[in-house]
């Protein structure tokens, strides 16, 4: 099992090229420029333009603080109320767990994406509302996980004894409970930040997420698919810088879990 070096490598860099590189690259992402409209990749032009002119290397160093802000903003919230409600209603069990589960059953009615496309055509999106809606709809499957390790915590001797004795359920909850429950909420974090940076992009690229003149990698790839024929390079990098996070958050997912099975396993 080997730590996932390239993956960590390519989020530093991602991060590093978002909210520093504005500093080093000195190019207004708004400017319009009708003398370089469509402009391929060039010394002048490292990216090329878009259709308005516009450096797209800036943009996506702008629109990258976006989205990155949504989503790791989107998962940590996301994936706090999951703790927080999981670990309850697995620990107090009864009419708490009861109402635990009507709510995540109705919440998995309804398609996620299609839950936030009614969630969204009701409110003027910025990034913090796509913060608040994406938590919203993203914050099932980390609560059931939590549940069923709850369950299985709340079953252990020492903790019916620590009941027995009057212990504070709260510093049972964040003494005994929360050490174990961290792994999970890692894993559900880094999820997390790929579902809603692709929620994001996904809603943008419908004309449903951010508006202008604020940009995401969604709105980017959004405004290139109409002259993909001819400027392959709006849609592309956008798109890449997408792929890039998600697939990196994946392999490191997959490392966080295949550790956390390993410490199981062993004790």
């Amino acid at each position: 099992m080997r730590l996932p070096i390239f993956s960590i490598f390519v989020l530093v860099f991602v991060f590093f090229f978002s909210f520093v590189g504005t500093y080093i690259y000195n190019v207004d992402a708004y400017s319009l420029d009708v003398n370089a409209i469509l402009v391929p990749p060039s010394f002048e032009h490292f990216l090329g333009t878009d259709r308005l002119g516009r450096d797209l290397l800036a943009r996506l160093m702008e629109g990258g603080q976006i989205s990155l802000i949504i989503g790791v903003g989107s998962a940590f919230i996301a994936s706090f109320v999951g703790l927080i409600l999981g670990s309850m209603a697995g620990y107090f069990k009864g009419i708490v767990d009861k109402s635990f589960v009507i709510t995540v059953d109705l919440f998995l009615t309804f398609p996620t994406f299609f839950l936030l496309l009614a969630l969204v055509s009701y409110v003027n999106a910025s990034a913090w509302v796509l913060i608040v809606i994406i938590s919203i709809t993203g914050w099932m499957t980390t609560a059931r996980l939590i549940r069923s390790e709850s369950f299985s915590i709340t079953s252990q001797p020492y903790i019916k004894i620590l009941n027995i004795a009057n212990v504070s359920k709260m510093k049972i909850l964040f003494k005994y409970y929360a050490p174990i429950l961290a792994p999970i909420y890692f894993v559900s974090f880094t999820f997390g930040v790929g579902g809603a940076i692709l929620a994001e992009s996904g809603l943008s690229f419908l004309g449903l997420g951010i508006v202008a003149p604020q940009m995401s990698w969604g709105t980017i790839l959004s405004g290139g698919k109409d002259v993909v024929e001819i400027a392959w390079w709006v849609s592309f990098f956008p798109g890449l810088m997408i792929f890039l996070v998600t697939f990196s958050l994946i392999n490191i997912s997959n490392y966080l879990q295949q550790l956390t099975n390993q410490k199981q396993i062993q004790s």
